[in-house]
């Protein structure tokens, strides 16, 4: 074990390992990318699903079942399925596969933000003449802000995470590093096996401690509170 360690610090201290065209500057960007645009996707097709769901305060149990259903498929089932569709091996059909794990909990919390919003202040908002949709971008929107940058962080945490296994079917990003490094062996790549492995740790919790920070940021403080009960409840909330 301490041979392998040893080898992980020299790779990583190789500047050629940091700077080539496909060392870890480029690949982290590539990781970056298809994370981003597969959080994005996801939030293109589950906040406006969540929003309608939550409005009209339906689709709870509809939402579980979905979000269990999406963590019931194996991630590599879904990253090897894509590649055989048109759009082929490569970053897209990564970028797909990964939008599929990012919606559940955008979805989930989305519907979830909605739902929680205090009933007397949409009750005076209606009292006062405004209409669904003014009620829903005036009033219901701004309240479920804190849920939805959750919601997202935690798409975003699991998205970058679960892209490293995007480089077993042709897709970039750090897990290049890992396969190339147990192609070699662990006897001669087990070192580069465990800095890719360490690079992907250090690029989630970085992207965990950003987000964390926005999430706080866009979190009135009388919220806070408030928020964090109706995460602990959001489960029974949801299947209600």
């Amino acid at each position: 074990m301490s041979s392998i360690v040893s080898q992980a610090w020299v790779w990583l201290n190789d500047p050629l390992n940091w700077t080539n065209s496909d060392g870890i500057l480029a690949l982290t960007w590539q990781h970056l990318w298809i994370s981003a645009a597969s959080v994005a996707i996801g939030c293109a097709i589950a906040w406006p699903i969540g929003i309608w769901l939550g409005h009209h305060g339906r689709g709870g149990g509809l939402v579980v079942g979905v979000s269990n259903l999406t963590r019931a498929i194996p991630t590599l089932a879904l990253l090897s399925i894509f590649p055989l569709t048109i759009l082929g091996f490569g970053a897209w059909s990564a970028v797909a596969a990964l939008a599929v794990f990012a919606i559940p909990p955008l979805l989930a919390n989305a519907v979830l933000g909605l739902r929680e919003v205090d009933p007397s202040a949409r009750d005076a908002a209606y009292g006062m003449g405004l209409s669904g949709w003014q009620v829903l971008f005036r009033v219901e929107l701004p309240l479920s802000v804190p849920y939805l940058a959750s919601g997202f962080r935690t798409a975003a945490v699991q998205v970058v995470a679960t892209a490293t296994l995007a480089a077993l079917v042709g897709g970039p990003g750090l897990g290049k590093i890992i396969n190339e490094g147990f192609g070699l062996g662990i006897a001669s790549g087990g070192g580069q096996v465990l800095a890719g492995g360490l690079l992907v740790v250090v690029l989630c919790l970085l992207v965990e401690g950003v987000l964390v920070l926005v999430e706080r940021a866009v979190t009135p403080r009388p919220l806070r509170h408030t928020r964090r009960r109706g995460r602990r409840a959001s489960k029974p909330a949801l299947a209600r």
